[in-house]
């Protein structure tokens, strides 16, 4: 994949997921208006156990299929990707029919030991997304493979946009029975992923359509078991978060439960508002993620070790530039900030909404970072790694969680700092196994203080406007970080050039020309170009 290829996927699959997600969040403002804090702690409360399953069932496809594809499109065998697509299909929609089949019958346990008899015929409701994210997620590695994030990032967006129309509706109509609401709105999610699953399966189907017949007998396609291989210690390493997830809904709401009658709340305060505004980043960071994954497979099968590190180093920059300010922004405004996207979280619950997005702002840089990692590791053919560091730093959180929570004045905030500590174990973890170069980690540590220096100043030049709200706070902050992420030369030429400024080399690369240099045993030479 070329450097520009690598930073125009990114984009895409980065605006996509930024438009999702702001989609969402804009949908969560209504939504917790009708549901109250008790119908969003419930709201919460399903979401655990079905990330969990579709880790398990999904998760792990696009970024295994990914590389797997890369590989089949660096040697020009097209038909082997469409082979690998079909067998993961055939696979994974069956483990994902089995992950529906667990989430609907395991509802009235779930239920019970979550202490919530309402949140049973939610469980229901969500169930059948599990299959349709499985296909979906199919086609989504496929495609990424191929270096086309486009159907990716239209996706998102659709299926956000059916879940948002149909679940506003039906909060809105159910909304004297916040229980029934709940259900509802997670029925939602169901359609949507059922119409987003008929959306790649269409785009699919007309791309596989015109595919030429190979002229030679290629490699067999991949078998189930080693599709399995190299997508299970992906899908543990995605899983082991979700799998944590549903362990705080169980630990928050049955510990905090013993001293306070607001658990459940109080837990859809931290899961469904505090972690919802720390995502926001990471999953603007997640199209750096998912173009990074092909990019570094295909340079380690050509045997080009040292570029590839450069290559992470580059993405981690990148995941650095975005993540930095907005952490540095949640710290700086989290009151403004909860003010704007969640207006009727008020009283306790919504002081303590403002402490949690404070402390776990700094998780925004965090995750992101362990986020990128992980994908490189896959790249690299090393997701086990990636599994034992997120299962490492998961225990000490678990661990952490039931010690803190216990304490009445630290309450559903001893959830919070376990998260930090968390995410700062399985970042060293990965940063330890990615980046081996003495001077690559300098130089990665010397950028992250000067993305640090440019949000400080950027938030503080905003801090006397925090009468203006969130949106003005916000605008000063970008308006001063990103001049100064210029001055202090964050990004180098070279690297700035990746954005536009390569089209007519590449011309000349089609054209059999490249200026200035020789053809003759060049290091960084791709005899795959076409």
């Amino acid at each position: 994949m070329k450097a520009q290829n690598f930073i125009k996927g990114a984009l895409i699959i980065s605006v996509g997921g930024l438009v999702a997600k702001i989609l969402g969040a804009l949908y969560r403002i209504p939504l917790t208006n009708m549901l109250g804090g008790e119908g969003m702690g419930i709201y919460q409360m399903v979401y655990p156990l079905y990330c969990l399953l579709l880790t398990l069932s999904a998760t792990g496809i696009p970024s295994g299929l990914a590389r797997i594809v890369a590989q089949s499109e660096a040697r020009g065998e097209r038909s082997r990707s469409a082979a690998v697509l079909r067998r993961a299909l055939f696979l994974f929609s069956a483990i994902g029919l089995l992950g529906s089949a667990v989430m609907f019958f395991a509802s009235p346990v779930m239920s019970g030991w979550q202490r919530e008899a309402g949140a049973s015929h939610a469980y229901r409701m969500l169930a059948p997304s599990v299959f349709f994210v499985s296909v979906i997620s199919c086609y989504r590695g496929y495609f990424q493979g191929k270096g086309n994030f486009l159907p990716t990032a239209l996706s998102e967006i659709f299926e956000q946009a059916v879940k948002i129309s149909l679940g506003l509706y039906f909060a809105y109509t159910f909304r004297q029975d916040p229980a029934a609401a709940v259900a509802y709105a997670l029925l939602a999610v169901t359609v949507s992923e059922a119409l987003a699953a008929a959306f790649m399966i269409v785009w699919g189907s007309i791309g596989l359509r015109g595919m030429p017949k190979p002229l030679y007998r290629e490699r067999p396609a991949v078998r189930a078991g080693s599709l399995l291989r190299f997508i299970l210690p992906v899908a543990i390493a995605a899983g082991v978060l979700p799998l944590s997830n549903m362990i705080d809904s169980i630990i928050i709401v049955n510990q905090i439960g013993r001293y306070a009658e607001n658990a459940t709340a109080l837990y859809g305060v931290f899961s469904g508002g505090a972690n919802t505004l720390v995502n926001l980043p990471v999953s603007l960071c997640y199209g750096l993620a998912a173009a990074v994954i092909p990019l570094v497979s295909s340079l380690y099968a050509k045997g080009m070790a040292g570029e590839a590190e450069k290559k992470i180093c580059f993405a981690l920059k990148c995941t650095f530039f975005v993540s930095v300010p907005a952490a540095a922004f949640l710290f700086a405004f989290p009151s403004e900030t909860c003010a704007f996207l969640f207006r009727s979280v008020t009283g306790e619950e919504g002081a303590w909404l403002v402490r949690l997005v404070r402390i776990m702002s700094f998780g925004a840089v965090l995750l992101s970072a362990v986020q990128t990692l992980s994908a490189c590791l896959t790249g690299r053919g090393k997701p086990k790694i990636a599994a034992l560091s997120m299962s490492v730093s998961v225990a000490v959180k678990i661990a952490l969680e039931f010690w803190l929570v216990k304490i009445p004045k630290v309450s559903v905030a001893g959830a919070a700092i376990a998260a930090i500590c968390c995410y700062f174990v399985a970042l060293l973890v990965n940063l330890l196994y990615s980046i081996r170069d003495k001077s690559n980690f300098a130089r990665m540590a010397f950028d992250l203080c000067k993305f640090a220096g440019a949000a400080a100043v950027a938030v503080g030049a905003a801090y006397p406007l925090r009468f203006a709200g969130a949106l003005a706070l916000l605008g000063v902050s970008a308006a001063v970080y990103i001049p100064l992420c210029l001055l202090l030369k964050c990004f180098s030429r070279e690297e700035l050039g990746m954005f536009g400024r390569r089209k007519n080399y590449d011309h000349d690369n089609r054209a059999g020309v490249r200026p200035g240099r020789s053809h003759g045993g060049r290091k960084g030479s791709d005899p795959f170009r076409r």
